[in-house]
Formats: C-alpha cells, structure tokens, sequence
C-alpha cells in the first residue's frame, strides 16, 4: 500500500487566500501530501498534460487527487470536468469539487461530468480542518487509488 502522503494532490483554485486556507488546513489535518497549485481551468489542464507526457518517461507525475473549485477564469471547474473526460488519461483521476456553491444544478452537473465528490467549502477554518482531515481519512486510508500511468496502459 502507497504511504498517503506520497500521493500528490492538485489544487484548483483562484482565491489565493482560500489556496492558503486549504493549504493550513491540509497540514492541520496531519495530510502531508506534495501539493499543487493552478488559479485557473486552463492552467490546470495545461499542467495535467505537461505532468501526464512526463510521466511517460518513467516517473509518475499525475496527482492522485484534485480539489477543483468551480468558478474560476478562463475555463470554470464544469469546462475543466468536461476536459477531462474527454483524455482517458486524465479521465481516472479523482476529483473532489470543493467549491462555495450550494447550488443544486451545480452538485448534479458536477456528478454528471465525472466529479467524485461534491463539498461546499466551509467558511470557519475549523470546519475545513475537519473537511480536510475527513478527506485525507476516505481518500487516502479506505479507498484504493489508481495509478493513472499504469490504468492507462492497462486499457
């Protein structure tokens, strides 16, 4: 089993105070996982293949899992799902949309796109330890990750 803090883990947001929020709350939370930051779908998409063609020279340099905001610039959170789905590549990794809509239509259409879990972020820090800590335990303890490298080749 992957030691949980080997698994990298993408953050896609463009509020740089929330990007720190989440970044404090993460090491509150024990999650000491490499994190990395985009600020916008197009950069997140961009990063995702620059990581997925490097990974091709032997080193897997995929996230094993994106917290996704919704509304960010130039390609929102839906558009970056929707990208997604398109690469099988890309297509495997989970994705938690961790967003500030409560919205209906947004929690459905996120799921419809492939989203693995719809979270509306807290606004107490507290309450996003908690979030974060509740993550790190489901994702990174109970369920089994795929190795997108090796998921894609075995296709």
């Amino acid at each position: 089993m992957k030691d949980r803090n080997s698994v990298p883990i993408l953050i896609a947001d463009d509020d740089l105070d929330d990007c720190e929020m989440i970044r404090e709350a993460l090491s509150e939370s024990r999650l000491l996982n490499e994190l990395h930051f985009v600020h916008d779908g197009e950069s997140l998409i961009k990063w995702l293949h620059e990581k997925w063609e490097q990974s091709q020279s032997g080193k897997n340099m995929m996230p094993g899992l994106i917290l996704l905001d919704l509304n960010m610039p130039k390609m929102d959170g839906r558009e970056v799902l929707a990208e997604m789905k398109k690469h099988p590549h890309l297509s495997q990794i989970p994705v938690i949309v961790l967003t500030t809509s409560q919205a209906e239509e947004d929690i459905v259409r996120s799921y419809n796109l492939g989203a693995n879990s719809f979270i509306t972020k807290p606004i107490e820090f507290d309450s996003l330890v908690h979030v974060m800590r509740n993550i790190g335990r489901y994702w990174f303890e109970i369920v089994a990750l795929p190795n997108v490298t090796k998921a894609r080749s075995l296709k």
